[in-house]
């Protein structure tokens, strides 16, 4: 299982949680798994976030594989111009 990490911001919607274990094969899977065990945490999830798998950063790359091992970061989306 991956060690999924989510910005402090989100601990209001995962009862205080933010490190866990997840099982999840891709980035898409690891949103949904999120959700389905934090339901109040799904519209937060929608506003999007960059994912760090293993210090590597993707942004709208769903199917990105995710090793059993790896250390998920979730990442807000930094606005810019």
């Amino acid at each position: 299982m991956a060690r999924v990490v989510l910005p402090s911001t989100l601990a209001r919607f995962t009862g205080g949680e933010i490190e866990l274990e997840l099982d999840a094969g891709n980035i898409r899977q690891l949103l949904t798994a999120l959700a389905e065990r934090y339901p109040a945490l799904k519209p937060h999830l929608d506003e999007g976030f960059a994912v760090a798998i293993d210090g590597q950063i993707y942004q709208d790359t769903w199917v990105q594989p995710i090793p059993p091992d790896a250390e998920v970061h979730l990442l807000p989306q930094i606005g810019g111009g």
